[in-house]
């Protein structure tokens, strides 16, 4: 039987606000019948972020209360096959997120291929403790399987850097330079990472799939080892993109020093925010040269909009981030 689960967060989360990303693999027959109890809860607690639910299970980033956010893992600690929630709690200075969502999907990380199974065929964890030891064997091939703007700005030691745009990118890279990777007559050891679990746990099941046998994914992903692993220890280099308005995190989970280019939703360093090109909310040096100055005029107004309604108190409702996908 699992030990019992505390009904709040941690008190060394006790910022201004409480930051849950939690995911978790299980059979949902009926996931529609599941959406609104959680929506209302969420509501109820003054909750905001975006939950996905589907077949495979759920996933996303919830942001309100330390007790708020306790009572929204309670319950969905209650749903079928949740009691073994991957959570990881963190804290923000603000509000994340600008409104509440609970989401219907085909996936809860799209990959599209097909019936993969990773409740039951992921590959074996590894703790954040146990990471360092079999990243650094020269023997295990280490891989990032996250976007390439989330590599940018941080990865660890030794990790390869698929450079994909979309997480539904990976099998066709994998497939394209599996000889490459793996050699003939090999059977090496594959060590992949995530942000926060989810997409290195696909991942593993993918290449079980494949009919790669010694699959390993990091245990709660980047953001359980940057929480636990003292930074004078850790292999882990730069900092960590997140999918909320933080934008970025460093270790202990801190926030970082990224900001977003609310144009093209990439994060830009404090060289970015420093050239010419860069206009807070209109664009940066990745995209300014790709926009029309009348697109350009339009990011103003809306950067206008979102100022007035800072001002004034009240969140303006533009772009909201999409859970870890």
């Amino acid at each position: 039987m699992a030990a019992p689960h505390p009904a709040t967060p941690h008190p060394a989360t006790n910022a201004p606000v409480c930051v849950a990303a939690l995911y978790r693999f299980a059979r949902f027959d009926d996931p529609a019948a599941l959406r609104q109890p959680l929506l209302d809860l969420c509501n109820a607690q003054g909750i905001k972020g975006t939950l996905l639910l589907a077949p495979e299970g759920i996933n996303g980033t919830v942001a309100g209360s330390r007790e708020g956010i306790g009572k929204a893992v309670e319950h969905i600690r209650s749903l079928p096959g949740c009691d073994e929630l991957s959570l990881k709690y963190s804290g923000a200075s603000e509000m994340p997120f600008y409104r509440m969502k609970v989401r219907l999907k085909r996936e809860i990380v799209t990959m599209g291929q097909g019936d993969l199974d990773p409740a039951h065929n992921a590959g074996t964890y590894v703790d954040p403790q146990d990471w360092n030891e079999l990243i650094a064997d020269p023997e295990t091939i280490v891989i990032d399987t996250r976007n390439d703007y989330e590599v940018a700005i941080g990865t660890f030691e030794r990790a390869i850097d698929p450079k994909t745009p979309s997480f539904r990118d990976f099998p066709d890279w994998f497939r394209a330079e599996r000889d490459r990777l793996l050699g003939e007559g090999k059977a090496p050891k594959v060590a992949m990472f995530c942000t926060g679990g989810i997409r290195c746990e696909k991942s593993t099941a993918f290449l079980k799939s494949e009919g790669v046998e010694e699959v390993f994914h990091l245990n709660g992903g980047i953001l359980k080892y940057l929480e636990t692993v003292p930074e004078e220890e850790s292999l882990w280099r730069g900092e960590c993109f997140v999918f909320d308005q933080r934008v970025s995190v460093g270790h202990g989970l801190v926030e970082g020093s990224y900001g977003l280019c609310h144009a093209c939703r990439l994060p830009v360093s404090e060289e970015d925010m420093a050239s010419p090109l860069y206009e807070e909310g209109v664009s940066c040096p990745k995209c300014h040269d790709t926009r029309t100055e009348e697109q350009r005029q339009s990011y103003r107004e809306r950067q206008k909009q979102e100022a007035l309604a800072a001002q004034a108190g009240r969140a303006h409702i533009g772009h909201v981030f999409e859970a870890d996908d």
